[in-house]
């Protein structure tokens, strides 16, 4: 079989839109690659990554703002998938303005599945659609640093160049309500506050908070009154049981 790259740049059509894509996403086109799939194909004035029969595959590495009106277009009459990937483990390679390496280092964070949140709550709405599914790669990744003063300040100057793919690790595919529904640990009460939330499921409370607030938006949390000054949560009484299969 052929590297979706080679496939992309056998046509015309298929290289719009590929020359500015970083080695991450064709790294992650390769990888989800399988026989009879059709890369960079132009569709309804946009270009689809990865056409698998009647199913639209999006990768999406950052910034799930910039999908909104492609997602409010394909939804309503196309199964479309977002593909994102939440690095488990990153080493970060630092190199000089003309590419040289000059260190090679493993960051100290660890993604979760559960980071997925912190870019869906750009797109709570299109997320809650029937058509619309979503699957998750915890991968190990390279990301470059280019030393060329562009960079923000946290970063002292350095600006990221690119990133590239290791492995992936595991992944999860999101369906329906229920999938979405299946990150709120089972040891949670029916009602919840972001707090508990965060304890039970060992994650941050400001990713608690993006959850409750996605999960809110798509239709299946509603809030249920206070404990204390804190909002609590919990799953809206209007779901129907088949709404969650």
């Amino acid at each position: 079989m052929k590297k979706a790259s080679e496939q992309a740049a056998e046509s015309t059509d298929s290289i719009i839109g590929t020359l500015k894509e970083s080695s991450l996403h064709a790294d992650l086109k390769e990888y989800l690659a399988k026989p009879g799939d059709r890369f960079e194909v132009p569709f309804h004035g946009y270009l689809i990554d990865i056409v698998r029969n009647d199913l639209l595959l999006e990768i999406q590495t950052s910034n799930f703002g910039a999908l909104r009106v492609k997602l409010d277009r394909l939804l309503p009459n196309h199964e479309v998938r977002v593909i994102h990937p939440v690095a488990f483990e990153r080493w970060i390679c630092r190199v000089t303005k003309d590419g040289k390496a000059v260190s090679r280092r493993k960051s100290p964070k660890h993604g979760r599945f559960e980071d997925v949140f912190s870019q869906l709550l750009r797109i709570p709405r299109q997320a809650s659609q029937p058509n619309f599914s979503m699957e998750i790669l915890l991968t190990q990744e390279e990301i470059e640093w280019r030393d060329d003063g562009r960079g923000s300040w946290r970063r002292k100057g350095w600006s990221v160049s690119d990133r590239r793919l290791l492995s992936v690790l595991d992944r999860k595919t999101l369906h329906n309500h229920q999938d979405f529904l299946s990150f709120l640990p089972d040891t949670l009460d029916s009602t919840f506050t972001n707090q508990e939330l965060a304890i039970s499921a060992g994650i941050r409370p400001q990713l608690a908070q993006k959850m409750t607030y996605c999960l809110r938006n798509m239709g299946l949390l509603s809030l249920q009154g206070k404990r204390g000054r804190f909002n609590l949560y919990g799953i809206d009484d209007n779901l129907s049981a088949s709404s969650l299969r």
